[in-house]
């Protein structure tokens, strides 16, 4: 499992301190290409709120809610859309990060809950008074919108089922550019897949729920928006990407990019 990367240093630290007889040792460097991250109160708070489903909570050290909300820039008061969110594990975070001054839209396809036949299980979520400020959004992807400007559209390990057959497969040119519309001047339009091999294209998307992260940064900045960069948490060298996320030996543990993108300060 993923372990956050100041937890890891402190362990070195520790290590170090066993081994050396005397006087104290010198700060061990940090481990290769780790980066340092600070997490902002508001986040933190959300993360370690304690009405949590336990078994969201176990997925922490995985997921790392904590670093990537970091990198997207969540502020209290923020207006956030949750595309595609499953079960609402990063819903709830969002909800209580922003605060009750800000808003969360938990934005589901109408293609989903067409092939679910079910009701989306994040209407769970809304419906607890504990999430006042989480609103369900039930739509077409093509059609993505919310009733304010966003200051960010945020995205987890759903782009590559975005090009599947299940979905459509949806447009994805249409959906960016909606993306992009519904977002304030400067907003942040988050992605999170699970990596597929460089030069893969589209091939791995159906199969082994991968995709090249390429073309996600292709298909993303011909929409219009600015490619600010990448956070390394979620990366895994381990992972080979050649077998399917939902396979035993890496489920859980796929090298995972984290793309920040920005509508420009000064477009419409």
């Amino acid at each position: 499992m993923r372990k956050p990367l100041l937890s890891l240093v402190a362990v070195l630290g520790l290590a170090a301190c066993a081994t050396t007889p005397v006087g104290p040792p010198p700060p061990p460097p940090p481990p290769s290409g780790a980066v340092a991250v600070a997490i902002p109160a508001n986040i933190a708070a959300a993360v370690s709120d304690p009405t949590r489903p336990a078994t969201d909570m176990v997925r922490d050290s995985d997921r790392l809610p904590g670093e990537v909300l970091a990198f997207a820039g969540v502020k209290s008061g923020a207006k956030v859309a949750d595309l595609i969110p499953g079960g609402g594990y990063f819903t709830r975070i969002f909800a209580k990060a922003v605060g009750p001054k800000g808003k969360v839209y938990a934005y589901v396809p109408d293609e989903l809950t067409k092939l679910a036949k079910r009701e989306p299980a994040v209407n769970a979520v809304a419906r607890d008074p504990a999430y006042k400020n989480v609103t369900v959004i039930l739509n077409t992807l093509p059609n993505f919108a919310a009733p304010e400007k966003l200051d960010l559209v945020f995205t987890a390990q759903n782009y590559h089922d975005m090009h599947n057959k299940f979905m459509g497969p949806a447009d994805l040119a249409a959906v960016n550019r909606a993306i992009f519309r519904s977002l304030k001047p400067g907003g942040v339009y988050l992605v999170i897949d699970h990596s597929a091999e460089a030069g893969s294209g589209l091939r791995d998307t159906e199969g082994l729920h991968r995709i090249d992260s390429a073309v996600v940064k292709s298909e993303v900045t011909a929409a219009g928006f600015v490619f600010e960069g990448e956070s390394p948490v979620l990366r895994d060298p381990a992972d080979k990407r050649a077998v399917s996320v939902f396979d035993p030996s890496i489920r859980g543990k796929t090298d995972q990019f984290v793309y920040k993108f920005r509508k420009p300060a000064g477009a419409r």
